[in-house]
């Protein structure tokens, strides 16, 4: 069953999206990118005017409506460009993982029939060759980095920037063409394909439309209170439906700043320097923080452990209360606000988490002990529960209820929704979009119980539930009003 509802007026599209942006945030910066130790920025005026150039000349290479464009490299504004570009031409992005070895990228590229690739260096160039030699498949080459590359033979390849210049070269018959493939994109459109992990067997596509995307976007944005003056770092892999919601979908319909580190070597310098106010990161990222910061303390002086020690007793204390809203007695909010100067403001500064005002984590439970470290320090850290088919977003933490063992309540539900997969079947409306699944033997109905490993089955403790309609096995059903699932259940597949 799918829901349908009414579009938000002629924001039916990635390309729209980025049209009003144009319009609204034209001067302000939409992409920045560190490069040899400098900070690089694009407005959205010039990102659109590099992205259009860039459709043009993917038109002119050969690229038309209903291909696949496999983008495979590191974080960098030129390849979330291609994927919009990708869109512009009515095809379909497919975003792959950095760090694939060449076998893995046969069994994607062959799966999707990718007739182009946007690769980031010289590394995704030799595996995409690989992979061709392996399999006699042929997919034309475009590449982002040009080192190394000189001496390759450039019949079947060609630099970002030369299909750029020559979109631009052919702008006066290729853009009228461009702009009415724009104008037939609706919410039905496909916005992406994107493999899941593949950990029950070999990877599924999941293809999300525009209406998967935006209404996601748009429901999620509005939850968290996410504007334009936002700054978030995009450092998580393109291939994964979370940086693809962060960087790209809420992105695009809040105007906010993507920012791309230089590498992982320069993540926390880079984080210090931006200063990211919206941040997602699963729980081992911050707990090699932590353990950071511990190792560091143990090294320090006397003086500096026994502030610290102090300090965090105050913030375990008073500081999750304060976030909250709640109020706490006056000696604790003086020693509270004394260890914001002395202990947790230069700690977070550190980190690059001082002026984080939402942060996220998924993608498997996180230790309470953790939890508990950074919403001390007064980071608004929340935990998701998600997945690819859904568009990420299943259940979330609102403000003022968040906690270790605090229940998630289903994020805000989607207008409309529509995924499909490879043979899939549909599945009734999640909380942001529809989730489809790979056919299996039926589902034995299950109640709040039966979905439960037999050991746990006899406690009376609080634990995980899923519903599941009792009355149709394969379909997951609507979320009962008042009914949430624990924060432990942050993991995306």
């Amino acid at each position: 069953m799918t829901v349908q509802q009414t579009p938000p007026g002629d924001l039916q599209s990635v390309p729209a999206l980025l049209a009003r942006n144009v319009a609204r945030f034209g001067d302000r910066p939409a992409y920045r990118e560190k490069e040899f130790g400098i900070w690089q920025s694009w407005t959205w005026t010039q990102a659109a005017d590099e992205i259009r150039a860039l459709a043009m000349g993917l038109m002119a290479q050969g690229l038309v409506p209903g291909d696949h464009m496999a983008i495979i490299g590191r974080n960098r504004p030129a390849h979330y460009w291609g994927m919009i570009a990708a869109q512009m031409c009515g095809a379909i992005p497919v975003p792959l993982y950095q760090d694939a070895v060449a076998e893995e990228m046969a069994y994607v590229l062959d799966h999707c029939g990718a007739r182009f690739v946007l690769c980031g260096d010289q590394e995704q160039v030799d595996k995409v060759l690989e992979v061709e030699q392996t399999t006699g498949a042929s997919a034309r080459i475009i590449y982002t980095d040009a080192r190394g590359l000189r001496k390759y033979d450039h019949a079947n390849m060609a630099s970002m920037a030369d299909v750029q210049a020559q979109g631009r070269a052919g702008a006066a018959t290729l853009g009228p063409r461009l702009d009415a493939i724009v104008a037939g994109l609706n919410y039905d459109s496909t916005c992406v394909m994107l493999y899941t992990s593949g950990t029950t067997g070999k990877p599924k596509g999941v293809v999300l439309s525009n209406r998967n995307i935006i209404e996601t976007a748009r429901n999620t944005a509005d939850f968290d209170h996410l504007t334009e003056v936002e700054e978030i770092v995009a450092y998580l892999p393109m291939a994964w439906v979370g940086d693809f919601i962060f960087s790209m979908g809420q992105a695009m319909w809040s105007g906010f700043t993507v920012n791309c580190p230089e590498g992982a070597h320069t993540m926390m310098t880079d984080m210090r320097e931006i200063g990211p106010t919206y941040f997602f990161a699963p729980p081992r990222v911050f707990e090699t923080q932590l353990t950071s910061v511990m190792i560091r303390m143990e090294d320090a002086s006397r003086l500096k452990r026994w502030l610290f020690k102090r300090g965090m007793a105050v913030a375990h204390r008073a500081g999750p209360a304060l976030l909250d809203g709640k109020t706490v007695g006056l000696g604790d909010k003086l020693a509270y606000a004394l260890g914001k100067v002395f202990v947790f403001g230069p700690l977070k500064n550190t980190l690059g988490l001082s002026r984080v005002r939402v942060g996220y984590t998924a993608g498997e439970a996180i230790g309470p002990e953790i939890f508990d470290f950074y919403r001390s320090l007064g980071i608004n850290l929340k935990q998701l529960y998600g997945q690819t088919e859904a568009s990420v977003f299943i259940t979330q933490q609102p403000d003022g209820r968040c906690g270790p063992t605090r229940w998630a309540c289903p994020a805000p539900a989607s207008r409309s929704a529509s995924a499909t997969t490879e043979r899939s079947i549909t599945a009734a409306p999640a909380p942001s979009s529809n989730i489809t699944r790979t056919p299996t033997a039926p589902r034995p109905p299950r109640t709040p119980r039966a979905g439960l490993p037999r050991a746990m089955r006899g406690s009376s403790r609080r634990r995980p539930v899923i519903c599941a309609s009792s009355t149709a096995p394969r379909t997951w059903a609507a979320w009962p009003t008042g009914r949430c699932s624990p924060p432990n259940m942050s993991r995306t597949s």
